[in-house]
């Protein structure tokens, strides 16, 4: 069939803070750049990233990329690549400044400087005394950084296709990728997008467990069409849990609180993580903290009827500090949780909140497949950056104000790269047609009548189904009666229906698509927690409750191919400085 086609340079999918900041890298240079998002551009959800971006400005405390370095490796459980840590931190500093200087508008200190403050595991002098490294506009950090971007793209003349599903990459004859498929949601007509590099920069995922504090668009996107390119997936048992959701609704309640100094207290009114983090209390670590918490409750030292959550308490802090610091997380608390923080706690509990796993790339933002013998080769043309890449900067967890970094180093970075890239390859491919076919046939799937099960029906089976069996803490036992469940979800997937088939804008086949991409990842992390027979960062697992660096100090892959898992080595050795060997880490 005839597709109306559009020709560009670079073609971004997802218009997050990973996606604009390279939209911009390439948009400055003259290049013709298409940027195509499910939503309005602002309301990515970068845009509720609330408490920050590291960055060693030394504003407040003394500080050094090299002590945030070690901070970052140390949170990653020795699991994060040592050379794209380092690099990351190093360009911390330059990447905060340019964004100043780009009209963000950060809280000031009272001689103008940005104002920093402290967060979950960070120190001074490689794990002495806190620091405070996180530069913040108030508690709405994301927001002013995602629409400073916008602005600025919009001044470059970057092409928008605003409310546009990217369905599948395509790849020309030779099997380069070459560009995707998009759907226009208000018409619901197809469009190939052809361009000579694509970034994926679709954002995370957590959508795939039922309480989250992801938006209700982070259903995992371009990590999907990466696996069914045939890419694997990086480390995808690792899903953070952010300790403080607002309880049995899973909004965000920022590090930030806690930075400020708020801290949480359990039914009988104790500090309780001085029992679990002596040194660092409320700043520990995330993943420290979430399992906490959860154990708090497990052992019956819960809050409320039902015994079944925590108490962040801010009122110490006072109105004014409460005002100025946290004015979102104020509205937050008394729309969702009906508190006041300034008057009473706020009742939380841990939430599905961020993939440290992802499709694999380098530094440079380019995605890089297993090669055999522990080598690596690059996908011509294709790149990721964001929550969705992974570079390997987070290992087995992620510190607080280090995913903004991550999605404007290495989103800054892959624009660069795709420069140099599109200069040496300035001739355009076209789209073989088997692949077209192919991802043409992902929509007309969708076409089937009578009657079956529904998606929202499937949808919270799975959703369900996650959250049951590879939440906080995991066992041999309860993944693997989560994975027979997802294996039967999966075979159920023909049998799913639409009822609606009208085109124009039916936000409901836009589900059906985001619903299959939703059950290829939540198999993902599935299959790959299974497998980690160790508790590390994130993944813990009663049942193997040690690290074990001997068997396990390697990254997982993950294809679709039969549930197929493989492995390759962590990169231990930085870039310029000496490595940080594994030890037991302690708060």
């Amino acid at each position: 069939m005839s597709l109306p086609t559009r020709h560009f340079d670079a073609l971004i999918i997802g218009a997050g803070g990973a996606g604009l900041n390279a939209a911009l890298q390439l948009a400055s240079a003259d290049l013709r750049v298409a940027v195509v998002s499910k939503v309005f551009p602002t309301r990515s959800h970068t845009v509720a990233a609330q408490g920050g971006v590291n960055a060693a400005l030394a504003n407040v405390l003394p500080d050094s990329w090299h002590w945030h370095m070690f901070d970052t490796v140390k949170g990653s459980d020795y699991l994060g690549d040592q050379d794209a840590i380092e690099f990351m931190c190093r360009e911390a500093i330059p990447t905060v400044y340019e964004l100043e200087h780009a009209g963000v508008p950060f809280s000031r200190l009272d001689n103008g400087k940005i104002y920093q403050r402290a967060f979950g595991g960070q120190s001074q002098n490689f794990g002495g005394d806190q620091a405070a490294r996180t530069c913040a506009a108030a508690d709405r950090t994301g927001h002013a950084i995602l629409h400073t971007l916008y602005q600025q793209n919009i001044r470059a003349r970057t092409h928008f296709f605003d409310e546009f599903f990217a369905v599948d990459l395509v790849r020309d004859a030779d099997g380069i990728c070459c560009g995707a498929l998009v759907l226009e949601i208000e018409t619901g007509e197809p469009l190939l997008i052809e361009a000579k590099a694509t970034l994926l920069a679709t954002g995370g995922f957590g959508q795939v467990f039922r309480t989250t504090s992801n938006a209700h668009i982070n259903t995992g996107d371009g990590t999907a069409m990466a696996l069914r390119a045939g890419i694997p997936l990086m480390d995808m048992e690792f899903f953070q849990f952010h300790p403080t959701g607002i309880a049995g609704k899973g909004m965000l309640i920022t590090e930030g609180t806690r930075g400020e100094g708020g801290y949480l207290i359990n039914k009988d009114g104790e500090r309780f993580m001085e029992r679990y983090a002596p040194r660092a209390k409320d700043l520990a670590s995330r993943d420290v903290v979430s399992r906490a918490i959860v154990t708090e409750v497990k052992e019956g030292r819960g809050c409320g009827a039902r015994g079944d959550y925590v108490m962040l308490k801010l009122d110490h802090l006072g109105e004014s500090v409460i005002s100025k610091r946290l004015p979102g997380i104020r509205e937050s608390s008394k729309i969702f949780a009906g508190v006041d923080p300034v008057i009473e706690p706020i009742p939380v509990f841990p939430t599905a909140h961020y993939a440290m796993g992802g499709i694999p790339t380098d530094r440079f933002g380019r995605v890089a497949m297993p090669a055999g013998k522990g080598s690596e080769e690059v996908v011509v043309g294709l790149y990721a950056a964001g929550e969705c890449a992974c570079a390997s900067v987070h290992g087995a967890n992620r510190l607080g104000g280090n995913s903004l970094l991550d999605i404007l180093v290495f989103g800054r970075l892959a624009g660069k790269d795709i420069i140099d890239f599109v200069r040496e390859n300035p001739y355009r491919r076209a789209a073989d047609s088997a692949s077209l076919d192919k991802a043409m046939s992902r929509l007309g799937r969708w076409d089937q009548k009578g009657d079956g099960i529904s998606v929202q029906e499937m949808r919270a089976e799975l959703r369900k189904c996650m959250e049951d069996h590879a939440g906080v803490f995991r066992t041999e036992e309860i993944m693997q009666e989560g994975y027979q469940k997802l294996c039967q979800l999966r075979e159920r997937m023909p049998d799913v229906r639409l009822s609606d088939h009208s085109k124009v804008f039916n936000t409901a086949r836009v589900e059906a698509l985001e619903l299959e991409n939703m059950m290829d990842v939540g198999m993902s992390i599935a299959v790959s927690a299974l497998h980690r027979q160790e508790s590390r960062g994130a993944h813990s697992r009663p049942d193997y409750p040690e690290r074990d660096d001997q068997a396990w100090l390697k990254h997982s892959l993950y294809s679709m191919d039969g549930d197929r898992m493989d492995y390759k080595p962590v990169r231990t050795k930085p870039l310029t400085v000496e490595s940080f060997p594994p030890k037991e880490r302690v708060y």
